[in-house]
């Protein structure tokens, strides 16, 4: 039996009142202090994971910081707090660890949670972007998109999953925009991949002025708060929101039913496997990031797998070919806890022609 730990935190303190409605009743800045002093702690065993090759069971770890305390609070204090629910792992048997949401942001991106643990750790970024792109190139084929006449923005660019999209799809697509905050990250981006396929270049910061034109959106920012709104987008486009937590706003799908928007890396995982912790997605799926964790462990790879801020193609590749070998697949589409049916879709289609 293999065995896995994957961190998970509440990514706002609306996560903290669905879990424990008593929680509404606490002023937000008593939790969040009450937060910052509680330790890390076992959530759930997770069971039933099983491919043709190997069976594992793992468990959810909980880092008590929510994703704005992660960005304010001291790096130091919020890799230590992160060092100790990997620490938890250890004990249970883990023999990997997956980095969930802001916790494979912080600092050097796992890089020095790493070195401090004696279990191997992983982001799970990879397995991310290339579902992520499975997505997003079945979204676009959907909506009647050639990817080869696109034009795509990718919001935060700069990033290990932006900038590993970019590369990507650099010989997929006419143009990608490139954006993020800062703009000198994005020039070095796209100097680099200048000519290594078809695509030309923009760069901006100005999310708001570049989506107007976009037929694929990719938003992957660390933002802790809505960037995408519905006023933003082209009519007919297509938006894969990787971002947790989410960069476009509930308003899009809400108010604009000619504009298509997906979650990206909702994966099916092989066996019978029940997380014992609802976590908003339907019986035997979960998030990419927490999938690379399983395949790595059915695979028996204990390695440091993803880390670090430069995502590495081969290895994109490398856990898109394992996932395949262990039966993951992508599960659908989703959007806000909902289903994203071929229905919905030839209706948003519709109303792109009226």
């Amino acid at each position: 039996m293999e065995r896995f730990a994957f961190v998970l935190h509440p990514l706002s303190l609306e996560d903290m009142q669905m879990v424990s409605p008593m929680v509404r009743y606490v002023p937000d800045f008593l939790l969040e202090y009450i937060l910052k002093q509680k330790k890390p702690f076992t959530v759930s065993h997770i069971t039933g994971v099983k491919s043709p090759h190997a069976e594992a069971e793992g468990w959810f770890v909980g880092c008590p910081l929510t994703a704005k305390q992660m960005v304010e609070l001291p790096e130091e204090f919020v890799i230590d707090r992160i060092v100790e629910t990997g620490k938890i792992a250890e004990e249970l048997g883990a023999k990997i660890l997956g980095l969930g949401a802001f916790t494979s942001i912080v600092g050097d991106a796992g890089v020095t949670i790493a070195e401090r643990l004696n279990i191997a750790v992983t982001s799970g970024n990879s397995y991310t972007v290339a579902t992520a792109l499975e997505g997003t190139r079945e979204a676009a084929r959907l909506m009647g998109k050639d990817l080869r006449d696109a034009e795509v923005a990718i919001v935060g660019a700069s990033g290990s999953i932006g900038s590993a999209c970019a590369r990507i799809l650099s010989r997929e697509v006419r143009h990608i925009n490139l954006i993020a905050r800062r703009i000198a990250p994005l020039e070095e981006l796209a100097q680099e991949l200048n000519g290594h396929g078809a695509a030309t270049f923009s760069v901006s910061s100005d999310v708001k002025s570049c989506l107007h034109k976009a037929d694929v959106v990719i938003a992957v920012t660390s933002a802790v708060d809505f960037i995408i709104d519905p006023a933003d987008l082209k009519s007919g486009a297509v938006v894969c929101d990787v971002a947790r937590p989410r960069n476009v706003s509930r308003n899009v799908s809400a108010q604009r039913n000619d504009v298509l928007v997906i979650e990206g890396g909702v994966i099916h995982v092989p066996g019978n496997v029940d997380f014992h912790f609802n976590f908003g997605f339907p019986p035997q799926t979960c998030f990419a990031c927490m999938a690379e964790t399983m395949i790595l462990a059915l695979e028996g790879r204990y390695e440091n797998f993803t880390l670090g801020r430069n995502l590495v193609p081969s290895q994109i590749d490398t856990i898109s070919g394992l996932a395949k070998k262990h039966g993951f697949t992508l599960a659908g589409f989703r959007n806000f806890e909902h289903a994203v049916t071929k229905e919905m879709i030839e209706s948003i289609r519709e109303n792109v022609k009226l």
